[in-house]
């Protein structure tokens, strides 16, 4: 049993309008920090360890808290969570004026990751509630998707443009008054929900999903920079046993922390799966992409960005659209067909030359190809009844941050292999360990044959990874058409 707001809420897009800005600045807020590394590094002089610290302990957290904190805000109220994920956000950006030393910029981090934590799954099981009308639940949830796309394509920009005028701490500050106007909106703007009966909390069933959530994001971390080893090994049996523990414990309950049973359905499984794959391809593209324009081009971390909008722009006109596509030729075609654009989107890197007139031409149909996981969306949100909204919230977002980290991983692991083998026989640690080590080393020694090679290599390995991508989006795009329904209507869909 639920309580939900009526079909016709007044405040339904205005409420829409405040959970989508808050995305926007949590999506923008990720790519930001990329920018302002280069400064905090000059500033603070954090050690190797540190610094990964700093860029890896924000996905940790959420990883850890996603599906505790949702399945809390079904018993506590969706609202009072969303509202308090604000609050957390912006004390903990206005928290930087006080770091002085990489341990505080982390511990700065890991507050953003719990106030992200809290924010992210709440949007999407806020909407579920306020768009009971499953055809506008969709172009909401369009709305929604395109906002995470321009976010991410914005970060690197707004962080440009701040720390050309401003010191590091901008990247943080210019999150506290939009949180501030989020909290005020927030409050007088959306409708509390919650699952009137959830039965008991199953704190043993927290505990290992924190403990398996993080241990895996934490495993596939340590292998993309330090390689299989036995602590990685150790991580991966961990994150094994804590999680097949949690997941049988979830299904034989009643009242499971997380409804793993809404894979039953076809539909709600192969939202999961494009929400998943794409955002594997997305961050080992953006990884890869962000090197080949700063390093290859020559661009400014503000070129970088605004090099990077035609991804923001397909998304930010498909998504919107993909809803109404859905309704004339089927949820199905749309599903699937979004990763098959972006399956092409990655063979056009591999087949054309790689001038930014092509790279362009790649990264939009890849940003056209993510206007499906406004569907994806719908159909995850769709399969899921009012009361287990969060789960459905809960596990759309794990997919994200799972295919996120995966995509850097392994992508991104792959394209450094490619690069090595690229490198001729002889070459150094230091040029062998990335592009950027390379340029160094070759500025150093005065040996532009040296920086002429280390770039081949690079563009080479990056066209070559572009094909595993291509391949990874054409085989889940199969297996998307394969298991959503012929006939999935998103106004009728459940699991």
């Amino acid at each position: 049993m639920t309580n939900t707001v009526t079909e016709l809420n007044p405040r339904r897009w205005a409420a829409l309008a405040v959970l989508s800005a808050s995305l926007l600045l949590i999506t923008m807020d990720m790519t930001i920090l990329n920018v302002a590394l280069p400064q905090i590094s000059a500033d603070l002089r954090p050690g190797a360890v540190e610094l990964l610290w700093m860029i890896d302990v924000y996905s940790l957290v959420v990883a850890g808290l996603l599906v505790a904190v949702s399945a809390l805000g079904d018993r506590w109220g969706r609202k009072r969570m969303l509202v308090s994920g604000f609050t957390v956000f912006g004390l903990a950006s206005v928290a930087v004026l006080w770091a002085d030393s990489p341990a505080e910029v982390i511990a700065v981090r890991a507050l953003l990751g719990v106030g992200g934590a809290m924010i992210m799954p709440s949007t999407l099981s806020m909407i579920r509630n306020l768009f009971t009308d499953a055809r506008e639940r969709a172009t909401a949830l369009g709305v929604w998707a395109a906002m995470a796309a321009v976010g991410g394509a914005l970060g690197p920009i707004v962080g440009g443009l701040l720390l050309e005028a401003f010191s590091w701490h901008a990247a943080f500050l210019v999150n506290v008054p939009i949180m501030a106007v989020a909290v005020v909106t927030g409050l007088l703007l959306l409708p509390e929900s919650r699952n009137l009966s959830p039965g008991r909390w199953d704190v043993l069933g927290t505990v290992l999903s924190m403990v398996g959530m993080i241990a895996l994001v934490y495993a596939i971390k340590h292998v993309a920079t330090e390689g299989l080893d036995a602590w990685t090994a150790l991580t991966v049996v961990l994150a094994a046993i804590a999680l097949t523990w949690f997941v049988r414990r979830c299904l034989r309950r009643p009242d499971p922390l997380l409804e793993i049973r809404l894979f039953r359905g076809g539909a709600f499984t192969s939202g999961t799966v494009a929400a998943f794959t794409t955002s594997i391809a997305m961050a080992g593209m953006m990884l890869l992409m962000v090197q080949w324009a700063q390093l290859v081009q020559g661009y400014s971390p503000l070129q970088t960005g605004l090099a990077m909008l035609p991804m923001a722009a397909g998304s930010a006109v498909l998504s919107p659209l993909a809803p109404a596509l859905a309704t004339r030729i089927g949820a199905r075609t749309v599903l699937a067909g979004g990763l098959m654009v972006g399956g092409l989107g990655f063979a056009v890197l591999w087949v054309a030359p790689t001038t930014y007139l092509w790279v362009a031409v790649s990264i939009l149909l890849i940003g056209a190809g993510m206007g499906s996981l406004a569907i994806a969306s719908a159909v995850i949100m769709a399969g899921a009844p009012a009361e287990k909204a969060g789960s459905a919230a809960a596990i759309e977002e794990t997919s994200y941050e799972i295919g996120g980290t995966f995509g850097v991983a392994v992508l991104g692991s792959l394209a450094t292999a490619l690069y090595r083998a690229e490198l001729p026989e002889g070459a150094t640690d230091a040029v062998r360990e990335s592009l950027g080590g390379a340029l160094a080393a070759a500025r150093a020694i005065g040996s532009s044959d040296l920086a002429a090679q280390a770039t081949l290599a690079f563009t080479e390995s990056l066209r070559t990874t572009s094909l595993y991508g291509a391949v990874l989006m054409l085989l889940a795009a199969a297996a998307v058409w394969w298991r959503t329904p012929a006939r999935l209507d998103l106004a009728t869909a459940q699991h």
